[in-house]
Order: structure tokens, then sequence, then C-alpha cells
């Protein structure tokens, strides 16, 4: 167990001359730091009520599939989205669903899951590894009745179950809060983003569908999703784990901004199925050869390649060593790949050009960040509160992308795995109740920003969060000097800049609130990179730069202590959390 670390290493003012992030840091914090031109009267703001058994909070696949699941089960349930539904988050980019059919894969789901399990390196929770083989082809035939296979855009397909069965629906709607009392969880709290309104919603029973997040990085689909669910469940006391795992995904050199202009095939492509074919691939191989040679890096059919040998690295095993150093995307079939997914063109990122990392900067392996599974059916630490697709850390594929697919219909599968145990425990259970005074102090906390007489912009606090944490030497190729040093810039954020936040619109709000969860998850990372000391999948140390299977074996968990520290423990790979 660990909490804190002393600093040591580069002083702050050499860290961030070193990230660039000095660069008029004095006179640009003169400016951020101003009089709150407040656009709405706070105390016009009104409040609206809600009541249900299950609260689903996410508009995306594993939302979908928990609310569906949840109602069919008998729950009273109701939805709620920051943004459309099936248009927010990663769903829009996410086209490739991958589906085992016995009939069909010469293997079998045993041969599966050890297959994952040796290109993971043991990082990954068979249990969720095998119900993804296991029900990824019924959850595919309900999504093909809905229409989803037929369209660019999941918005209508997602709409069709969802009228069916009279689901209510929030849309762009912040959740800030969730609420527990009495040691359960009892619902959440948040704003509209186009109306002057506070959303309080009792639940019995809560579905975080949030997705993952990052810390708005240029190049890459993210910037809607801040780590909103996880750090709401933390904050309330519920166990965190892989937060040292970093996605690898990549921008072009040229434009690193234009996200569309790098991953325009993807949103335009109409989804598609794909069987098995297991990969090692998106950690930090080419973060560590653009560290060791420079940036950008070549990738892609048509660019040169890299003939430079480069020594160390992260470790690949022979079994999934590729011949290219343009590895496959694991959200989905290449652009112009078959109806399987099998090579056709460049990955999404690769086009003939120059690369550069970063480009999803803050997030994780998907299904490797999140909340701590405490059973097969998703439920957390926390009675009520469950968590399915991003926003569960159910390491479905480990610390590392094995199978091409397997984000989407991991969504899909968990989602409704955790609709049914939401209804199933809503059912038991008696609606919470929360006193007024404890909704009153919610909504003074989630308008405080608008309070404010003066203080920090969430924008400027997010570019100094992104210049401290986005440098491949800080995120991705990591040494403890360096993390220290960046840990103790997160520190000041957290303590002096996330509680001077100022916002003048309902829009600013919300950027405020994803501001402060996004210097959360920062922390979380980087204490959680400290605390594992090796190399193993896309988490990679300089100082520590070997597999350790004799110490490390197992996954980190992060929970807040009493005194608000954060409190860091191993949990032996292929057990559950200690129930105690």
């Amino acid at each position: 167990m660990t909490t804190t670390s002393e600093t040591s290493g580069p002083t702050r003012r050499a860290f961030m001359a070193f990230s660039g992030a000095s660069a008029g840091l004095a006179a640009i914090g003169m400016e951020a730091w101003a009089q709150n031109a407040v656009e709405i009267d706070p105390d016009a703001i009104t409040n609206t009520d809600h009541v249900t058994d299950v609260l689903v909070i996410g508009g995306g696949m594993a939302g979908l599939f928990a609310a569906v699941k949840a109602h069919d089960a008998g729950a009273a349930t109701m939805i709620v989205s920051k943004g459309r539904l099936g248009s927010s988050g990663l769903t829009p980019f996410g086209k490739g669903f991958f589906v085992f059919d016995p009939a069909t894969e010469p293997g079998s789901i045993d041969d599966f899951v050890d297959t994952v399990s040796r290109s993971a390196l043991g990082t990954n929770n068979p249990v969720y590894t095998r119900q993804l083989a296991e029900h990824s082809m019924d959850r595919a035939v309900e999504l093909r009745d809905w229409g989803y296979f037929n369209q660019t855009l999941a918005n209508r397909p997602f709409m069709r179950p969802i009228d069916d069965r009279d689901i209510p629906l929030l849309e762009r709607v912040t959740i800030t809060h969730l609420i527990k009392e009495d040691g359960r969880i009892a619902g959440a709290a948040g704003f509209r983003l186009d109306a002057e309104e506070t959303v309080t919603i009792r639940a019995k029973s809560v579905i975080l569908c949030t997705g993952a997040g990052g810390f708005k990085p240029n190049g890459f689909p993210l910037g809607d999703l801040t780590h909103d669910g996880t750090v709401m469940a933390y904050r309330i006391g519920a166990k965190v784990t892989g937060k040292e795992w970093n996605d690898g995904h990549m921008t072009r050199a040229d434009h690193p901004a234009a996200t569309f202009d790098t991953w325009g095939d993807m949103f335009e492509r109409v989804p598609s199925t794909n069987g098995v074919e297991v990969h090692h691939d998106l950690g930090v191989d080419l973060n560590y050869r653009a560290y060791v040679l420079g940036n950008p890096v070549a990738g892609g059919p048509g660019a040169p390649q890299e003939t430079a040998e480069v020594a160390g690295g992260p470790y690949v095993p022979q079994e999934f060593q590729r011949t290219s150093d343009a590895p496959a995307d694991g959200d989905g079939p290449p652009p112009g790949a078959g109806e399987g997914g099998a090579p056709g063109g460049p990955p999404p990122g690769f086009a003939p050009s120059a690369n550069v990392g970063g480009a999803s900067a803050g997030m994780a392996i998907h299904k490797s960040e999140g909340l701590v599974p405490y059973d097969d059916r998703c439920a957390s630490n926390i009675p009520g509160l469950y968590a399915a697709g991003d926003a569960l850390g159910s390491h479905m594929a480990g610390g590392i992308y094995t199978q091409v697919g397997s984000s989407l219909a991991g969504s899909a599968v968990q989602g409704a795995i955790a609709g049914e145990a939401a209804a199933e425990y809503a059912s038991g259970v008696e609606a919470p109740m929360i006193p007024d005074t404890r909704l009153a102090e919610i909504t003074d906390e989630i308008l405080a920003p608008l309070r404010r007489d003066a203080g920090y912009g969430p924008a400027w606090v997010t570019q100094t969060l992104q210049g401290i944490m986005i440098p491949n030497f800080v995120l991705y190729i990591k040494k403890a000097a360096m993390m220290n040093a960046a840990l103790a810039y997160i520190e000041e954020l957290r303590d002096h800049h996330a509680p001077m936040l100022r916002a003048a619109n309902m829009h600013e709000l919300r950027l405020a609130w994803e501001t402060r969860n996004m210097i959360l998850s920062a922390e979380m990372k980087l204490r959680a990179s400290l605390f594992r000391t090796e190399s193993r999948c896309s988490h990679y140390r300089l100082d520590y730069p070997e597999v350790d299977d004799v110490n490390w074996r197992a996954w980190i968990n992060i929970h807040r202590a009493d005194d608000g520290t954060m409190e860091l423990t191993k949990q032996p790979f292929g057990t559950w959390p200690d129930q105690g």
C-alpha cells in the first residue's frame, strides 16, 4: 500500500521548461485569473427532480444495452447522457464489432481466452475475456435487428429499442455527483447544458457507462470524455484500477488537431463484424522509438519506414511481433478493410505522412481502466453501483490491445450484463431517502463556479494540465524523477486551482467540472505509474524496463482514504478483490 511520495528530481521550473509549458506562463497566468463575467443568475436556476429504479449514465454502446436489459428485466429505467444517444463519446468512431462464432472459428473459446492472456502478459481478467466471446454474437444479432449495421451513424438504430420501450432519455445533461446514502448508491445530480436548470435523479441503482477519458488531446475523437464517471465514483468511495496503462494512438504531424482528417474514414464507414485476430498492439513501442530517435515517426503505406535499429524498449512476446511498425487499430478494422476486418488499407492515423504521438493522451487501453469489478456482473464495491464498457476496469483484454473490434463488442456485452444485474439489485431494495439538506448542498457545489466573483478559467487550467502531462517523457516513456516533478504540479492544480475555477455560463460550468475530473485522473495516472516498478504491456518505465513476474503479477487499485489521500494496493491477477 502507498499514499503519497515525496517530490524529487527536476525542480518545477526545470520541468516546465522541459515540457514547453513555461512559455509565457507568468503572463498567461495573470490573464487566466480574472473577474467572473457571469451571464446568468445562479440564484434563478431551477431544479428538476426525477425518480427511477435504474439510472444509466452514458449514451454509448454500453449505455444502450444497460438500459434495454434493465428495462426488460422489469426495472423502471432512465438514461442520461452528456451528449446525444449514440453520437457522443467514442461510439461513432468504433466501427468494428467482434463476434465469436463457434461455427466458423477454428479454435474454441478456451483457445481464444488463452491466446488473449498470452498477449496481455497475464493482465487480462479471463472471466471478462470469456464473456466477450460467449455473448458477442447475441449482441450483434440485436444490433442488426435495430439497423445498426446499415448506416454510418448510431443515433437512429439506438433510438429504436429506446422508443419501443418508452425509456426516458435525458440528453445534454452533465452529471457531476453520484449520491451515496446509508452506504449504498442513491442517485445522481448534475445540470442541463442548454437550459438554466440543475437535475437530481433518485435511483435504487446506477450504472456508469460514461466511457473512458483523456486530457482533451489533439488528433483523436476523445474531446468530450474526461473520466467523469470514474472520478465521481472515486469521490464517494469506489475503487479504481488500470490507470497506469496507456493507449498509443497517434495523429498526423501535419495539422495534428484535424481529427476528422485523420479519422474521417472511421466516421463515414458502416459498421461491420470481424472474427478472432489476436494482436499485441497500440502500446508504446512507437513512443519509445520517437523518444530514442526523435519525432516525427514515419508510418503507413507510401511513407518511408524506419530502418534504424532501436535497442531496448517495451517487451512484445515473440508470438505477437509484427513485421511492420504500423499497429492494427484496436477499435475496428482499418479503413479499406473488408467485411471481416481483413487488411485492405492503412490504419487510421497512418496515412502516407509522418505521425506524432499523444493523440489519445490520458486514455488507457479500452476496458483496462475504470471501476474495480467485484464480481462477474460488473458490480463495484459500493452496493447498487455498477459500471460497464470503458467505465469498468474489467481488464477484458488486459493492458494492451489484443482483439480487433473487442472494444465495441465488450461495451455491448458488459452493458447487457450490468443492466440485468442492476435491475435484480433494484428489485430487492427500498427507494433511497436523500435528505433535502444534502440535495441543497450538492446543488451549491454544482453551481459554485458560477457564483465565484473571480477565479481561473477552465481552459487555461486545462492547457496547463496538458503541458504537464502530455509530453512523451512524462506520460509514455516514464521514469520516477519526471513523474514526481509532474505530480508536484498536478497537486498544485488540485489544491489551489481546481477550487478557484470560474464559469460564466452553463457551457463553462461543464468545462470547469471536466477540468476538475482531469486533474484527479492525472494524479491517479502518475501515482499508479510510480507504484508499478516494472514495464508491462502499455506501461513502460526507463528506470524499470523489464517485466517483473515475481512482484508484479497484479493489478493496481486506487481508493480514497479517510484522510482524503489516494491509497494504492495490489490485487493479484486472477483474483477478485478482498470483500473485506
